[in-house]
């Protein structure tokens, strides 16, 4: 079972975040939208934590974190990591929830040792 969870709709991110948190030591597993995300996390109670892009086709990961909060009711956290800075995107997701705003490009070692608290390892 994984402890995080990557939503990224483009597979080079998807890929380069999995492969740093997987060679760190931690279990993740990976989707690559909103729905799909939301559909892997309903599937596998043991994810701690969601790393997700704004930005993606068939469900964005703002409504996908409003529907992990009002649909799953889980208090999994959850960390926007994407190209979005505006103020009033990171209010929504301050309000649905969203623990943390990470814009890209990712740089995995200043967070590393966040992530790993997030999930307890």
């Amino acid at each position: 079972m994984a402890q995080i969870l990557v939503v990224d709709d483009s597979s080079t991110v998807r890929n380069e975040v999995t492969d740093f948190l997987s060679s760190n030591g931690m279990d993740v597993i990976s989707a690559v939208d909103g729905q799909d995300g939301l559909k892997k996390l309903q599937g596998d109670p043991s994810i701690k934590l969601v790393l997700s892009d704004v930005n993606m086709p068939v469900m964005d990961g703002l409504t996908m974190v409003e529907k992990i909060r009002s649909e799953l009711n889980s208090n999994v956290n959850i960390i926007m990591l994407t190209t979005e800075s505006s103020p009033s995107m990171k209010e929504r997701g301050k309000a649905a929830g969203v623990k943390g705003w990470i814009v890209k490009p990712f740089k995995g070692d200043s967070v590393v040792a966040t992530f790993k608290k997030m999930v307890g390892a």
